[in-house]
């Protein structure tokens, strides 16, 4: 296991498309992609690892939906392909029914777990 990083981060890796950074992200959480075009990567993933490879694909996946236009995220929603969805306290409103952020059934989890299980073959 990593020593914590009290707050602070490190570039891990840099691709053509992103900068991926290492840090302490909230339990339970491997990965964020930001608006701002970076990936984090939580520090107790393992660096060089299929988990690692699987993240960044995850969070790339995002980053590429971000950049085309289906996928936005601010801080009271998200929006898919045009239609927005709350989001509050770590959960989004989707079809009537609050779920937890990351819920692998919404429609752009779906696409991004799709390319992160690339990773594990």
């Amino acid at each position: 296991m990593s020593p914590p990083s009290f707050g602070k981060s490190k570039p891990a890796a840099k691709t053509d498309e992103f900068e991926v950074i290492r840090k302490n992200l909230d339990e339970g959480v491997m990965g964020e992609a930001n608006n701002d075009g970076t990936i984090f990567v939580d520090v107790n993933v393992e660096e060089d690892s299929v988990e690692e490879k699987e993240v960044i694909a995850h969070e790339g996946q995002h980053m590429k939906d971000m950049k085309s236009g289906k996928l936005a995220y601010s801080d009271d929603h998200i929006e898919w392909n045009g239609k927005q969805y709350k989001r509050e306290d770590g959960m989004i409103q989707y079809n009537g029914t609050w779920l937890e952020e990351g819920y692998k059934d919404f429609p752009w989890e779906k696409v991004a777990y799709k390319a992160g299980n690339e990773h594990k073959k």
